[in-house]
């Protein structure tokens, strides 16, 4: 009895010592899940995640959606609605309009753009084989890719109809995308040279004086006011592109009708005084000027020291007629102001007149008549002025249907 008690005690301190030897087995091999965790989770780096993409609000400068038939000249025939800016909220706040995702996609990738954008705009200028871009142009695009229709189409034609041997940069995030590539691939399938580049505000704006206005806007202590960002944005934008690279820009909304060869750091008057016969008031719509020039750097200058986002035109127009009244005839500031028919053969307040056909008015007719020969002559190109000449129909016989049956 003695002896079986003795023997059960043994298999049980036996049986205790395996399982104590067990236990620390276990404690060791979680001690090892444990540290091998801990290494896995200092050397990962987590990826930011792009906020979700909204479409902008389309702004009453333009309107948002497809657009309407722009060829077609009957009773029913209407201008093409396009759009080129986003929209603020109804109720806007003093901080960035964060629907923006432009802006968005600009902060999430600023530190893997720079080198990359600049590349492409590069590589893109240089060409290949026997092509060279003999112009430089620009346009940009601040929107949805669907919004991008045919009115916008027909201005890229027009370009290249007068510009064969041009290039034509659209900066845009949007258009640079599987999408945006179909859309701009019949001009490619027939040898022009086009391409839809994302726009890099930290590399166009760098040791500029709109740097520190940019790092404010991402920091959200910019008051971005009433007027739509993206509208003011695009204002910047276009300086930024002709400060780096030189070139052409054009709004998307400007028919061309021939060569600005014999341009050279130019800007277009929108309006004249009567009286003295001198501008009073330039426009942006149409900018020529070199790499460096200047008069952009002062451009760029006023933007970012008076930039305000609640009086309409005040970073654009009246910006750029701002400077230019400063500076004019100052030493080093080598550049033209053209007449407005050289762009604006009519002010926004008359671009209904170049819709409308004869109709049996003589005193219209006779206008009309003049009018054509005067733009044909004297015209490099005709800005259809979006917000006002959307709906309009195009008339048979009008200013507007003989660019449209010439270009």
């Amino acid at each position: 009895m003695e002896n079986t008690r003795h023997n059960f005690s043994s298999q049980l301190l036996l049986h205790l010592q395996r399982s104590k030897r067990s236990f620390y087995a276990f404690i060791y091999l979680l001690s090892l899940c444990l540290l091998a965790y801990n290494s896995a989770a200092i050397f990962c780096t987590q990826l930011p995640v792009s906020p979700e993409r909204r479409t902008p609000t389309p702004s009453p400068e333009n309107v948002a959606g497809k657009s309407r038939k722009f060829f077609s000249v009957h009773s029913q025939a209407k201008l093409s609605s396009s759009v080129l800016y986003s929209v603020a909220e109804e109720n806007p706040t003093p901080k960035m309009n964060t629907h923006l995702p432009l802006l968005h996609k600009n902060r999430i990738l600023a530190p893997m753009i720079p080198k990359l954008f600049e590349e492409r705009v590069s590589e893109f200028f240089a060409g290949g084989g026997s092509f060279s871009c003999k112009f430089r142009f620009f346009m940009t695009w601040i929107s949805s890719v669907e919004s991008f229709g045919e009115r916008e189409l027909f201005a890229v034609n027009s370009l290249f109809k007068s510009h064969p041997n041009g290039c034509l940069i659209i900066a845009s995030s949007s258009l640079d995308s599987v999408n945006g590539s179909e859309i701009l691939k019949p001009f490619s399938d027939k040898g022009f040279k086009i391409a839809a580049i994302t726009p890099d505000f930290n590399y166009l704006f760098n040791n500029t004086p709109a740097q520190s206005w940019y790092n404010r806007l991402m920091q959200g202590n910019v008051n971005t006011g009433v007027v739509p960002l993206g509208q003011n944005l695009s204002n910047l934008l276009r300086l930024g592109l002709l400060y780096r690279f030189g070139g052409i820009y054009l709004d998307t909304d400007v028919i061309i009708l021939k060569s600005f060869g014999e341009l050279k750091n130019a800007i277009g008057a929108q309006t004249l005084d009567h009286e003295t016969g001198n501008w009073s008031r330039l426009n942006n719509a149409v900018m020529v000027f070199d790499k460096g020039h200047p008069l952009v750097y002062k451009f760029i200058e006023e933007f970012a020291l008076t930039f305000n986002g609640r009086k309409w035109g005040h970073n654009g127009p009246y910006l750029v007629s701002r400077v230019v009244s400063r500076v004019s005839g100052r030493v080093g500031y080598d550049f033209t102001v053209l007449p407005p028919m050289a762009f604006y053969p009519v002010d926004w307040s008359r671009i209904g007149s170049l819709f409308k056909g004869p109709s049996g008015n003589l005193i219209h007719s006779k206008w009309l008549v003049a009018k054509l020969r005067q733009i044909r002559s004297e015209s490099f190109a005709v800005h259809l002025w979006n917000k006002q000449s959307r709906k309009l129909e195009v008339e048979k016989g009008s200013v507007i249907h003989h660019i449209l049956m010439s270009v």
